[in-house]
């Protein structure tokens, strides 16, 4: 592929929901440009962009694939995305990748709600939207009730483009808007035809097109509304700007399957779709945090972003990046602002699916790769010495629902780690955690089918097979009472005894740990020894006396004891505290603590009922709520860290996907007095009391 300028490429994610066709649009496309010699099916695992074992076997999009494409000299980038919620980091990689998105609905299904999330993550983004209703040629498409629909839920920008020209409920030809012509596909070639009489179809259709065009700026606006017709250059021109601008989401439509109108939608991106030079600048930080631009701009200082990151254990790492600036070769030195490290690039790559080809450089507004680049993380900016700039990196949603991992055979732990570990260098939606107070190995992803391509990829990458199971909570314990208690120790061998005898009274505090303090008089017990007595009580706190969680809470007062001038010394001292924690404690009214966290929920108003509902079934307490925009609710509550298992899967099912929250610590409170017992039986069982 030779080397294009950036007001020659097009940088486009594909989008949409489960199902709706976005691999089948890019092979589609592939093959028709050329850069396939074939047309691949998801459903024969011999696609292009889903080439990864897990796609294949699943026969679903995982992960952001790349595939360039050469469309009457242009370059078209291609970033094919998964729409299964589980794997919206990929989404967000495409995102900071692309300039453009096209979003491909079903022509059965209709607006659903990957359809709503592409758009939102497209506005936000700042990214050009084209829509793609796809499947035409199947039994019950209905291009017009999915147009109606796409004018209901996203306003007067949608703008048809092409449109189907149906007899007997079946596609007959296709009409371009714009050009006003007709194409029927003839052994997926077009030809050309007479325009059909659609009667006033095509004058509602011209009308949505017309009012589009008049909301890109305020002469067209009152031009339209003054009654005068706009001619074909103002509409080709104000439709092209509208995009650009995002006033405009031109609708385009065919069939994937047998290539039906996939041509017209080529040619509409490199009509209408911003170019990468049409970015005129990126908004980066300097060395000092000061905003700057960085133009997009082939001979200026080198600056590109790392979107995705791919780690096989055999061939190593791959960088994908997108260059912002200047341009990246095989002999460039850049430095990495996150870590402050010069990079050597050994070479630069094309990538198609999985196929790559060596080039000789990448250049400003392109996509590539870059091999063996091992301190390198996705969101690092990697740029010229010259010119120190970071770039806004890849911004990936909070994982939600943790499971503990737990390897089949015994002495895989630190096999599993490891390989948990790599596999967050390349999905950064994983989280992971060995933690010290549960002693389990903690996984937290975006939902079930994400954890189960973790387990997966352990299995297939890493030949480490584990399971999951439902992660221990980190409880406390603490004391509610005041007692004073004598612990002596006294015990006599060959030689010197030991000899410590101490009173302590134990009181509840506020204090996350433990408070020491004394006051001893007449030296009953000399100052030598309150350091052992207090390590003593510390060493104890690790278990409390209920179900063996640490202690919390507590303030241990040393105020008598007595002492032997031969027998007494540090560790008898310490055995004696020892030996009042377990028989004061016990005497002190112990309870558990359990920790309860903030839960901020983002969800529709409908769902309102059904939230709250599940909130005071999980023991949580609602807080407020307020209106959030696109008539979503925020409802702030908190909840015992125990009932939040399970409730990213809830919330999904409740809001069919459009409901987000966030969790996090906020305190302990007192376990209520039913549940005590469960949670001591469950700490026998493992052998924690």
């Amino acid at each position: 592929m030779k080397q294009y300028q950036a007001k020659n490429i097009l940088n486009v994610a594909i989008a949409g929901h489960s199902g709706s066709g976005k691999t089948t649009v890019a092979e589609a496309m592939l093959y028709l440009s050329g850069a396939s010699d074939r047309l691949g099916r998801v459903t024969e695992g011999n696609t292009i962009c889903d080439h990864d074992p897990e796609e294949i076997k699943r026969q679903t999009t995982v992960s952001t694939a790349v595939a360039p494409i050469e469309w009457k000299n242009y370059k078209i980038n291609l970033v094919d995305t998964p729409g299964l919620f589980d794997f919206e980091g990929a989404l967000c990689e495409a995102m900071r990748a692309a300039d453009s998105i096209l979003i491909t609905v079903s022509g059965k299904g209709g607006v659903n709600v990957g359809t709503e999330k592409a758009e939102k993550a497209a506005t936000k983004n700042g990214l050009a939207k084209i829509f793609f209703v796809n499947g035409l040629c199947e039994e019950n498409a209905d291009f017009y009730k999915v147009f109606e629909k796409l004018k209901a839920h996203f306003g007067p920008s949608i703008c048809p483009v092409v449109v189907p020209f149906l007899v007997d409920g079946k596609v007959d030809c296709y009409v371009n808007l714009l050009e006003y012509k007709a194409y029927r596909y003839e052994d997926r070639k077009p030809m050309e035809v007479p325009m059909p009489d659609m009667g006033t179809r095509l004058e509602g259709l011209r009308t949505a097109m017309y009012e589009a065009v008049a909301e890109t700026s305020d002469e067209l606006f009152e031009k339209y509304f003054s009654g005068e017709r706009f001619t074909p250059a103002e509409v080709i021109l104000g439709i092209s700007q509208g995009v650009k601008s995002g006033k405009i989401s031109p609708v385009f439509c065919g069939d994937a399957h047998s290539t039906d109108g996939i041509d017209e939608l080529l040619n509409g991106l490199i009509w209408l779709v911003p170019h990468a030079a049409d970015k005129s600048s990126e908004l980066g930080v300097d060395v000092d945090g000061e905003p700057v631009e960085v133009s997009v701009n082939e001979d200026g200082a080198a600056a590109a972003v790392v979107f995705k990151t791919v780690i096989d254990p055999f061939i190593g790492k791959l960088s994908y990046i997108k260059v912002v600036s200047g341009k990246i070769s095989s002999d460039s030195q850049l430095i990495d602002m996150r870590t402050g490290n010069t990079e050597r690039i050994g070479k630069v790559l094309m990538i198609r699916g999985k196929r790559q080809e060596e080039v000789d450089q990448i250049g400003a507004g392109d996509i590539g790769a870059i091999p063996k680049l091992q301190n390198v993380s996705t969101g690092d900016t990697l740029c010229a010495p010259t010119r120190k700039v970071t770039l806004e990196p890849v911004i990936y949603p909070t994982p939600t629902l943790a499971m503990a991992v737990v390897p089949k055979n015994k002495g895989d732990e630190d096999k599993a780690a490891q390989a948990i570990l790599r596999l967050a260098e390349e999905d950064p939606t994983i989280r992971f955690e060995n933690n010290a107070e549960t002693h389990q190995m903690v996984v937290c992803g975006l939902g079930e089918q994400h954890l189960d391509l973790i387990v997966s990829r352990l299995k297939n990458k890493f030949g480490v097979e584990v399971e999951l199971e439902k992660p221990r909570v980190a409880y406390r314990e603490t004391i509610r009472k005041t007692v004073s208690v004598q612990g002596r120790h006294k015990k006599q061998t060959g030689g010197h005894g030991q000899c410590g005898d101490v009173w302590i009274e134990f009181s509840p505090c506020e204090s996350d740990s433990l408070e020491f303090d004394e006051r001893v008089v007449g030296g009953a017990v000399p100052k030598g020894f309150f350091p052992a007595v207090e390590k003593g009580l510390r060493e104890c706190m690790q278990k409390g006396v209920l179900a063996g969680y640490p202690m919390v809470g507590l303030k241990a007062t040393l105020y008598d004891g007595s002492y032997h001038p031969v027998d007494s010394s540090e560790m008898a001292f310490k055995m004696a505290a020892a030996a009042a924690y377990k028989a004061g404690i016990p005497q002190a009214g112990p309870v558990i603590l359990e920790p309860f966290g903030l839960l901020v929920a983002t969800i529709p108003d409908d769902n309102m009922g059904d939230l709250m509902g599940e909130v005071n079934k999980r023991r949580g307490r609602v807080l407020g709520m307020e209106p959030d925009k696109d008539g979503l609710q925020i409802v702030e509550a908190e909840v015992p860290v125990a009932e939040m298992f399970d409730f990213s899967t809830f919330l999904r099912q409740a809001t069919h996907g459009r409901g987000s929250y966030t969790f996090s610590f906020v305190r302990y409170e007192e376990l209520p007095a039913h549940l005590v017992d469960k949670v001591v039986l469950e700490a026998k069982a493992r052998g924690d009391v």
